[in-house]
């Protein structure tokens, strides 16, 4: 396997930094086309792996996908009778959970699959709570099949998400095409990464879905029609977070253009979060939100359990920092591309630091790094955040940056752009 060397910052990064589209709101604007009343368009699409395996499991189903060809991020999607097909979910959490709900509704057999690494994903709850609805599906991980009849019975079902809020938001993006829509009551420990549930909600609202959420840990989504509509897609805020820590850690300046002043995407805590190492933050009536770092990066005490995914770059920032630091509420990432704990632990470890896995999550301590090789673990985020502690420890070698295409098309040109040239391009 390949290593890239992580550029060290030679002085206080000073960049403006466009981000592409949101995967989270790309993934979940591309599902409820597909299942609308009629043709959707979708600009701004994030086009990336895991994007790109979301649009070619729709189209194996049947769906109309229709990419402009001035604009490869303008998608035009016409729904069509959904039938049997092959679909590669690669790594992508979003395809292996919010598509089995949307096969459950096609005429013939739907076979997934997915990299090696997605076998060991949790995927029993969402698989349990189709049969739960009515659908025939066999296996309990990748690779699994789902019979589809053309109709789902729908109703009420009881699961535990504490794993992964991707079971929620799963069966309700498919909910309102289930013949009694659908109910999902969730008992166990709470749901991680709310805001996604949050962001699922009133994406179905906007589609004309009735949705309710009246009763603590269940949301219900009536039966009825799907309205077409067009979106106009977020930067991706989650993937802000690295070039964000880049300003925190090297006193330098990153402005990202076109930082939404409501979103429902968690990846905007982060913001909040870099104010707790001690940079500051300004969002600018043109849209343009400026970090910048002060010189001081100290440690945290932090519940991540709504932004999970951002754990992987705020922990390269603890890993910096100069007092210690814990991170708690994070267990479910044990299920994530890779054991994130394990997998952070590892690393931070072997350059020289000092962190410690707990139920829950990180203790990380400060101690003088050193450069060597950072394990990516076929994880997009575990990449980025040795790129994060390249910036300030010389020699660090990161295995396979090319796992960062899961959700940005170029990251190391966009990371070389931020530390010379200055300015990314979308």
């Amino acid at each position: 396997m390949t290593t890239w060397s992580a550029p060290t910052a030679p002085a206080p990064v000073s960049a403006t930094v466009a981000l592409p589209g949101s995967k989270s709101i790309t993934n979940r604007a591309l599902v409820l086309a597909a299942l609308a009343d009629g043709p959707s368009t979708v600009d701004g699409t994030l086009r990336s792996r895991d994007t790109d395996l979301m649009l070619h499991g729709l189209a194996a189903m049947g769906t109309g996908i229709d990419i402009a060809d001035d604009d490869p991020t303008r998608v035009t999607v016409t729904p069509r009778p959904l039938h049997a097909a092959t679909v590669d979910c690669g790594l992508a959490g979003t395809v292996m959970r919010f598509l089995p709900p949307v096969a459950a509704l096609a005429t013939g057999t739907v076979a997934f699959d997915g990299d090696e690494q997605a076998r060991s994903r949790p995927l029993g709850t969402i698989l349990d709570a189709l049969r739960d609805l009515g659908a025939e599906i066999t296996g309990a991980a990748l690779p699994f099949t789902v019979a589809g009849r053309g109709a789902v019975a729908g109703g009420d079902v009881v699961i535990d998400a504490s794993a992964s809020s991707q079971f929620v938001s799963g069966l309700l993006l498919s909910g309102a095409r289930f013949d009694c829509g659908v109910r999902v009551i969730h008992r166990g420990d709470p749901v991680p990464s709310m805001p996604h549930v949050e962001m699922t909600l009133s994406m179905l609202a906007v589609h004309g879905v009735d949705v309710a959420t009246d009763v603590p840990d269940e949301w219900r989504v009536a039966p009825g029609p799907i309205a077409a509509h067009d979106w106009v897609i977020e930067p991706d805020l989650s993937n802000a977070s690295p070039f964000l820590a880049a300003a925190a850690a090297t006193t330098g300046t990153v402005r990202v253009p076109r930082w939404p002043a409501v979103t429902t995407q968690p990846g905007a805590q982060f913001v909040d979060i870099l104010g707790d190492f001690g940079a500051h933050a300004t969002l600018g009536a043109d849209g343009v939100l400026t970090v910048v770092g002060t010189g001081e990066l100290r440690g945290i005490d932090a519940d991540l359990r709504a932004v999970g995914e951002l754990t992987p770059t705020i922990a390269a920032l603890c890993a910096l920092a100069t007092g210690e630091s814990r991170l708690r509420g994070i267990g479910h990432l044990r299920g994530h591309e890779t054991d994130r704990l394990a997998a952070l632990v590892t690393e931070i470890n072997r350059l020289g630091g000092d962190a410690v896995e707990l139920d829950d999550g990180l203790l990380i301590r400060p101690r003088p790094l050193h450069g060597g090789v950072w394990e990516s673990y076929a994880d997009h985020r575990m990449a980025t955040a040795g790129a994060v502690i390249g910036l300030c420890v010389p020699g660090v070698e990161v295995v396979d940056i090319a796992t960062t295409a899961k959700t940005m098309p170029d990251f190391p040109g966009m990371w070389s752009a931020m530390l010379g040239a200055g300015v990314t391009a979308e």
